[in-house]
Order: C-alpha cells, then sequence, then structure tokens
C-alpha cells in the first residue's frame, strides 16, 4: 500500500486543469533557467570578477606598504606613502583609527570575496572596513612605523551595479512570462470552446461553434463538427424514416384491409382481387426493403480494398443486363487495370442504385467513368424527364418523392436510392453530383471519390 502511496504522491503537486499544467510547462523551465543563471553569474562571473579586481588593488596597495616601509622615520614614511597612494586614487592615514576586526553590511556578499583576497594577498592586513561608508573601502594595515589605513572607493574592487543583470534578467523573464500567458490564454481558448460545444452537445443542446486556434485544434473542431452533423443527419433521416415507414405503408395496408373486409364464405376473392392483394403485398416487401437497406450498416464496418475499377464497373453492368435493366457502358477512361481504394459492398450499392433509378425513370441508362491520377469519377446518365434544378439537393434527401412524372415506368419508389447513394459516396470522402445529362438529356449522376 506505501509503494502505491508514493507512486501516486505526485499527482497531488500537479494542477488538474489543462491551463495550469500548460503554465507549469511553459513557465516552469523560465524559473530554472533564470535561477540557474543568477547563481552561476554570482557564484562564477561576479566572484571571479571580484577576485580579479581585488588582486589587481592589493597589488597597488602593497606598492604602497614598501614605500612606506623603506623610509627611517613616520614624517617620511607619511610623505613617501602619499607620493605613491595619490597618484593610484589612495587616501592614506598615518596613524590609522582604532578597528576592531572586519566589517561588512549582511548584504555585501561580494565584501566577503574582497576581505578573503586582501588578507591573502597582504598578510599585514589588520582590519577591512566595508560597512562605515559602503562606497569606500578601508583597509588597516600593521607598519614598521606603526598601523595605517589605506582608503579607495568600492568600485574598484567590485563590479559596478552588479544587480543589473539580475533586474534585467528579472524584468526580461516577467515580460515574457506575461506575453506567454496572453499567448497561452489564447491558445487554450479554443479548446475550452471545444470542449464547452461537445458538454453541451452531450446534454442535447446544440451551441454555435466555429474551429479556431492552432492546427491540431482546428482538425479537432472540424472532426467534431463532422461528427455532431452526421449525428444529426442520422437522427434526422431515422425520423423522416419512421414517419415514411407509418405513410407509405398505410395505403396498400388500407386496400388490404378493404380487400378483406369485402370476402365473404359466399363471394370467395376472384383472380383479380387476389392479384390486386399480392401486388399490395410485394409493394410493401419492396419498401420494407428499402428501409432496411437504408439502415443497414454492415457494409460500412468492411474495410477499404485496391479494387481494379474497370472490370468493377463492367461487372456492374453485366449484372444489371442480366437482372433486364436497359444499361449499357460509353466510355472508360484511364488506365484499363488502374486501381482505386474504397469500399467494394458499399460502392456496388451505390452505382446499383443510381442505375435501378436511372431505368426506373427513363428507358435506358448510360454509365461512364474517368480514371484520373488523384480521384475516381463514375457517372450515370438516363432518358427520362430528370429532376429541376431547384430540386436537385431536395432529391437527395431520404423518403422524398418528386415530380410524380419521374414514376410513370415503375410506380411509387421509396425515395431513398439517390439518399443511399449519396451516403455512400459522402463515406468515401466524395460527393454526388445531379444534374442535366448533355447525351440523353435525363438526370445525370455523378460519383466523385479520391482514388
Amino acid at each position: 500500500m506505501s509503494n502505491g502511496g508514493d507512486a501516486t504522491f505526485p499527482r497531488w503537486l500537479l494542477p488538474r486543469g489543462l491551463y495550469g499544467r500548460a503554465a507549469l510547462i511553459l513557465f516552469l523551465p523560465v524559473v530554472v533557467v533564470t535561477l540557474v543563471v543568477s547563481v552561476m553569474f554570482l557564484q562564477r562571473h561576479f566572484e571571479g570578477v571580484t577576485r580579479q579586481m581585488t588582486a589587481s588593488m592589493a597589488r597597488e596597495l602593497s606598492f604602497v606598504a614598501q614605500q612606506m616601509e623603506q623610509a627611517e622615520t613616520p614624517g617620511a614614511a607619511l610623505s613617501a606613502g602619499q607620493a605613491v597612494a595619490v597618484p593610484l586614487g589612495l587616501t592614506l592615514r598615518l596613524p590609522a583609527p582604532a578597528q576592531a576586526g572586519d566589517r561588512r553590511l549582511f548584504y555585501d556578499f561580494s565584501g566577503r570575496v574582497v576581505i578573503e583576497e586582501l588578507r591573502e594577498s597582504l598578510p599585514a592586513v589588520t582590519a577591512i572596513d566595508l560597512a562605515t561608508d559602503d562606497k569606500r573601502v578601508a583597509v588597516t594595515m600593521a607598519g614598521r612605523h606603526g598601523p595605517y589605513s589605506l582608503a579607495f572607493e568600492r568600485r574598484r574592487v567590485s563590479a559596478s551595479n552588479p544587480h543589473q543583470l539580475l533586474v534585467l534578467m528579472a524584468f526580461t523573464s516577467l515580460l515574457m512570462t506575461g506575453i506567454a500567458t496572453v499567448f497561452l490564454r489564447n491558445q487554450l481558448r479554443p479548446i475550452r470552446r471545444l470542449a464547452h460545444a461537445a458538454e453541451e452537445y452531450g446534454k442535447g443542446r446544440m451551441i454555435p461553434y466555429r474551429p479556431g486556434g492552432a492546427i491540431e485544434v482546428r482538425s479537432a473542431g472540424t472532426a467534431f463538427l463532422d461528427m455532431r452533423n452526421r449525428l444529426e443527419r442520422q437522427n434526422e433521416q431515422r425520423k423522416m424514416m419512421m414517419s415514411g415507414i407509418s405513410h407509405d405503408l398505410r395505403t396498400p395496408l388500407t386496400r388490404l384491409r378493404l380487400g378483406l373486409s369485402m370476402m365473404t364464405p359466399d363471394m370467395p376473392p376472384d383472380a383479380e382481387e387476389i392479384a390486386a392483394m399480392e401486388a399490395d403485398i410485394a409493394e410493401m416487401n419492396r419498401m420494407v426493403d428499402g428501409f432496411l437497406d437504408y439502415a443497414r450498416d454492415d457494409a460500412a464496418d468492411s474495410p477499404p480494398q485496391s479494387v481494379p475499377v474497370m472490370g468493377f464497373l463492367q461487372g456492374i453492368v453485366a449484372d444489371a443486363q442480366r437482372a433486364g435493366q436497359a444499361v449499357s457502358i460509353v466510355r472508360l477512361e484511364g488506365e484499363r487495370d488502374g486501381h482505386a481504394t474504397f469500399r467494394p459492398d458499399m460502392f456496388r450499392r451505390a452505382v446499383e442504385n443510381l442505375i435501378g433509378n436511372a431505368v426506373r425513370y427513363g428507358s435506358r441508362a448510360e454509365l461512364d467513368a474517368t480514371l484520373g491520377p488523384r480521384s475516381l469519377r463514375v457517372g450515370i446518365e438516363d432518358d427520362g424527364p430528370g429532376i429541376p434544378d431547384d430540386g436537385l439537393e431536395t432529391a437527395m434527401r431520404p423518403f422524398t418523392r418528386l415530380d410524380p412524372a419521374r414514376n410513370r415506368n415503375s410506380g411509387q419508389g421509396t425515395g431513398l436510392g439517390l439518399a443511399i447513394a449519396a451516403d455512400v459516396v459522402r463515406a468515401h470522402g466524395g460527393q454526388l453530383r445531379l444534374g442535366r445529362g448533355p447525351r440523353l438529356g435525363g438526370l445525370r449522376a455523378e460519383i466523385v471519390i479520391p482514388r
């Protein structure tokens, strides 16, 4: 149990939110780098510079001490010392005021280095004063003619304004932290908006959402919108399918009920009445099969395959011809043995639905295909009445029927052929286009999918 607690203990130190964790990832390196640079500067550069400057100053003090030691009298020693000290910018006092030990301010870190270096270079030093005047250094030394002191400016042994670099680093760090905070908020705002939109949609509420932010966030937002639109479209189609089933089955059921109500043991049905009821039953089976085909998604689970396009389309047309459908291939362009990647079952279903619609609403259908370097285009054209331009978008909605003239050949359909084909093409990342056929003058349905 203790091992499990120790393993999870650091998690309590981490922020739980994305903003806090991103801020930690962003700001922690800045703080660590700033501290490391500061320590390195204080311990290496600043301390080394202070030692070098103090060592140079110690040589000047030693030279003055040598001149004073060579004099025979205190007066001569003072004169000899001043002759050298004044040009060097030193203040000489003989005798020196009494001082007990070294003195420095508690926050004067470089003063410790100055005291150490002076005592190491000048054995005659008895006291060093850095506290009385923090801008000057007073060094008391024992000499032949009694103790004397040499004073000089502090900046000669310490780097001037060493705190400037630290202040500059701190200011720069705070400035960059502020900029990084603004940038971080701008980057996290789209993620929060996406999370809020997903959470609201999970509660059954749709709120306006537009992808934004970095490329990855935009990609996630676009995927969320596609998923939401697909789910809404499926929900809408399910509602339409339920309403379509109840509406379309009501008519043949009513005819069957009326036909059955008129049957009595004394008056058995004739062959014409039986044929009419069988036709109603066949129509109901056709409707149910269409609804089930639209709701079935087993083919969508099959993996995409690399399929030879020309042979695949020729096989679909041959099967349609054996079923008695008047369809032919008029043009196949591109590589004869070229391949395209798609789900064969789903794609066959889409093409067969388009061919079925074409021969149902016209007397014949023609298929053409073009296999390009990046896409596959398959067109099916009929000689029927076509679809008005203002009804092309409506025609691809499920359970939608347009002008009754388009049903003159084979009665009412379920209104699912184009909807199924459009869903299949959309699942392949392509699109279904409808328009007026240039050859036969009827409807032209064109499938375009990436190769």
